[in-house]
């Protein structure tokens, strides 16, 4: 017998195997029912069959067993929605892809067993392995889309609720600052105002993160201004922060446009101190700004290590460092800064239909 038929007419059997063993692997302290547990697993099943037979070259059979075939057209597969629904009732990702297994070892358990094994078995074996590495690839795809949603509505919702006890410590931290600057505790309220204001914008940071993951956008407010102008404060701002750093400015070209000052401000701070923190101490920072009729360009060089080509790849993504260490300044962070770097340049050349690019 064929494994296809084989599966077709042990379906019931082999999927209450699973379930059975899916018992085992629910989450503690959540019981699932069995249709709960069950779900899509008949048509995971369903799918391999079809899998089965259909004629596919090797290069496809090959692709398929690196978990690499085609993403499918319309409606999404058994094994992608299956991935979700595990992510959603809580459980992990081994635990889900030890359902895979169970699967898997149920199939190839009961067909031996059978004792009805064909010439072309061990053909079937391997075009059943396939198509079982290619659902735990699809269940995976969608398991890690599913948790990495619910971790930025989970960020985004921590930053709202923080904002307000926050909001709350800077008033009364002003109005102590008011009665009592020139008290012997005005440097440290000094110290709290001045990390309130930093947890204020790691906050801002953190929610623009959030919403662009999400698709919701980053807001910008346009209006028409000098970035020459804008840079040129902002740098003041740099040099008294970080009195470490030697910062110099240089501008040229027509730097007039539509822009969201503040953004591009919040962007230069967050590249330069990032230079700060992994260029070679005591070396000189350059911030280049240009501009012709098409194009913004705002360059910020800091001699130091080359980057790496796995730096280079991962340098824009949220909540990631780089393997190299800081030279100075914090070694622990959750790091949007560049993202949202990257953001503002992409909002704002759409916004403002000239192209802004920053580096």
């Amino acid at each position: 017998m064929r494994l296809a038929d084989f599966i077709e007419q042990h379906a019931r059997e082999i999927v209450a195997g699973a379930v059975s063993f899916a018992e085992t692997q629910a989450p503690a302290g959540m019981p699932l029912s069995a249709r709960e547990l069950r779900n899509h697993l008949p048509l995971i099943l369903d799918a391999i069959v079809r899998d089965l037979r259909t004629e596919q070259s090797a290069s496809e059979q090959h692709a398929k067993s690196e978990g690499r075939a085609p993403a499918s057209v319309g409606p999404e597969t058994a094994a992608s929605h299956h991935g979700r629904t595990r992510a959603r009732s809580g459980f992990g990702v081994n635990q889900m892809v030890a359902e895979y297994r169970a699967l898997r070892a149920a199939v190839l358990r009961l067909w031996a067993d059978d004792r009805a094994l064909l010439a072309g078995s061990i053909q079937d074996l391997m075009r059943f392995n396939e198509a079982i590495d290619q659902a735990i690839a699809e269940s995976l795809a969608e398991y890690s889309a599913e948790v990495d949603s619910w971790r930025e509505v989970f960020l985004g919702a921590l930053g709202h609720e923080l904002r307000g006890p926050l909001a709350a410590l800077m008033i009364n931290a002003e109005l102590l600052a008011r009665t009592a600057h020139d008290s012997s505790h005005a440097r440290q309220l000094d110290v709290i105002r001045d990390s309130g204001k930093r947890m204020t914008s790691l906050l801002d940071d953190l929610l623009d993160y959030s919403r662009s993951k999400l698709g919701a956008g980053m807001v910008l407010r346009l209006e028409d201004c000098d970035l020459t102008k804008v840079l040129a404060e902002e740098v003041e701002l740099l040099r008294a922060a970080l009195p470490e750093a030697s910062i110099r400015f240089d501008a040229k070209g027509p730097t007039t446009a539509r822009l969201d000052a503040s953004r591009l401000r919040e962007a230069l701070h967050n590249l330069v101190t990032n230079a700060v923190k992994y260029g070679d101490a005591g070396k000189d920072i350059v911030i280049r700004a240009s501009g012709t009729a098409d194009e913004l360009l705002v360059q910020v060089a800091s001699p130091g290590p080359a980057l790496s080509e796995g730096a280079r790849r991962v340098i824009f993504d949220p909540l990631r460092r780089g393997a190299e260490r800081a030279s100075q300044g914090e070694h622990a962070s959750l790091g949007p800064g560049l993202f949202l770097v990257r953001e503002i340049a992409r909002r704002t050349a759409a916004a403002s239909m000239r192209r802004l690019r920053m580096a």
